[in-house]
């Protein structure tokens, strides 16, 4: 850890505002902290780093959903999916044993998928034209701390040298500004060192494998598809472009040796005939990627523990799931917040300005009065990325998890589906981040469990009938042949038992969540 006690105050390495990470929320950042001043005054002085501003290859982060969209419109940044062949979407397909469920959008409302680079690279483009935004490809190696009060006031990189035959690995230099924003991701370096004692670690729910498959038609057209497979967690499938559909294989436990064995074992018997063969093409290609799939709640950034001056920001402060492709959705919401907390902050340093054109005072530095907004942001967030975290996590342990209570709730869910109307409106207006209720995530959560136990009374299941009296059979030989029946009332004391482990079992999957949520320490 470096500490300087002075700042170098000098045009090239000093600014208002360093961002470390230019992901998704990074960018998306510097795009609205660029809008606050007003345009007729100097902008302020923003830095976008990051190690490789070379288009990115990932599996994740490539469904938006209409939230998400609206978030961007928000920013003014929602030409970003534009020209980058991305897809539109209206909803979704649930397939489970032989059954196909349609979950659409309400009220037609829109996401787009995309490949997850392609996306970066526009966010990046609208970030570099943005006023007063450097986007400067380096590497940030430590934060600088002030020598007498531990306040970070820098970072401390490795820029790319632009001769490529030069053997240095790149100059050490040092950015200084009164915040810094850490959006440096699931594996963020600063984490621990923002956080201190309230640091909480990331929990490993599962690993996505991710193939892109050419030309193949989904179950509903542009619409994301989710496989109910027994044995392992859910299929994903999505498409990424005109002729490109990303498969996300969920891999629960260590990553097998022979993915492609797994996959034609485990996957591909329960999956379309027209699936089959351009999986076995994408696997005979070459090795597929891989990402880990963690859990992480927010901890309340600006306590005593935290370190003043820095603040991070999407998948390096909170993630979810992506069953439900919420993560970029939460974190462009974040943004907005931000931006709206911190404008009054930015206006009346430029409107302290005597004249037009002087250079303005630093709106942002004074760390206490930016404390204050971190605890707003943290509880204004709640109704989105709440109801986006626990569902995400909540409807994996539903989907993927091989236990009989659990089962009773998957079919129970599945058939409070098929009812249609808000049994359907209501679960996919929350999974989209268009109503951002935890209140109507608990009722429409509950309600499932609870639907569950009526369809355990009441849902014909197979059974075995025993027949004796057959045309051309010995009238001595019993014979079973399977039937559906409804269960019988000697059967109402076993499912009466089931029933309670049921309620019990979405009892401790959803309350832990919510405890995750409202706990701030």
């Amino acid at each position: 850890m470096s500490t300087s006690s002075v700042p170098v105050p000098t045009p090239n390495n000093s600014f208002d505002v360093i961002i470390v990470g230019a992901g998704i929320a990074g960018p998306a950042l510097a795009c609205a902290l660029a809008s606050l001043p007003p345009k007729t005054s100097a902008p302020l002085r923003i830095a976008l780093l990051d190690r490789s501003l070379a288009e990115p290859n990932r599996i994740v982060g490539e469904l938006l959903q209409p939230g998400g969209m609206n978030a961007l419109r928000e920013l003014g940044i929602q030409d970003c999916v534009d020209g980058i062949d991305a897809i539109s979407t209206f909803g979704y397909a649930v397939l489970y044993k032989e059954k196909t469920i349609h979950i659409p959008y309400p009220d037609k409302a829109e996401g787009r998928s995309f490949h997850h680079g392609r996306f970066v690279m526009s966010l990046r483009d609208k970030a570099r034209n943005a006023r007063g935004v450097q986007l400067i490809e380096a590497t940030v190696s430590d934060v600088i701390e002030d020598a007498e009060t531990g306040k970070v006031v820098g970072v401390r990189t490795t820029r790319k040298e632009v001769d490529a035959s030069s053997n240095s690995g790149g100059s050490a230099t040092e950015f200084y500004a009164d915040i810094v924003f850490m959006a440096d991701g699931w594996s963020s370096k600063f984490r621990s060192q923002v956080l201190g004692a309230s640091l909480r670690q990331p929990k490993l729910k599962s690993h996505f494998v991710g193939f892109v498959l050419e030309d193949v038609i989904l179950p509903i057209p542009k619409h994301g598809t989710v496989v109910l497979i027994p044995g392992t967690g859910p299929l994903l499938l999505y498409q990424i472009g005109t002729h490109e559909t990303r498969m996300l294989v969920d891999v629960q436990g260590g990553l097998p040796k022979d993915v492609p064995a797994y996959v034609k074992d485990n996957i591909i018997p329960f999956l379309p005939e027209n699936l089959r063969d351009p999986i076995l093409d994408c696997m005979a290609k070459g090795k597929p990627k891989s990402m880990p799939n963690s859990f992480l709640p927010a901890s309340l950034q600006g306590s005593k523990s935290h370190k003043a001056g820095a603040i991070l920001i999407g998948d390096a402060w909170n993630m979810r799931h992506p069953l439900t492709g919420g993560g970029m959705t939460v974190a462009l919401s974040d943004v907005v917040i931000l931006r709206r907390l911190l404008e009054p902050l930015v206006s009346e340093a430029y409107d302290a300005l005597s004249e037009p054109g002087a250079v303005p005072p630093r709106p942002f530095a004074d760390w206490e009065r930016i404390t204050p907004l971190l605890t707003d942001l943290h509880w204004e967030r709640k109704g989105l990325a709440s109801t986006v975290n626990i569902l995400s996590v909540a409807l994996y342990d539903l989907f993927g998890a091989e236990d009989e209570n659990l089962n009773v709730l998957r079919e129970g869910c599945i058939k409070y589906f098929e009812r249609g109307g808000e049994c359907i409106a209501g679960p996919v207006s929350l999974l989209s981040g268009l109503a951002p209720r935890p209140h109507l995530l608990a009722y429409h959560f509950f309600s499932v469990a609870f639907y569950s136990v009526y369809c355990l009374f009441t849902s014909p299941r197979l059974t075995a009938q025993t027949s004796e009296d057959h045309e051309g059979q010995d009238s001595s030989v019993a014979v079973s042949r399977p039937s559906m029946q409804s269960p019988s009332i000697d059967q109402y004391p076993a499912l009466t038992l089931r029933s309670i482990a049921a309620i019990y079992t979405a009892a401790i999957v959803f309350l832990p969540l919510v405890w995750t949520e409202i706990r701030w320490w």
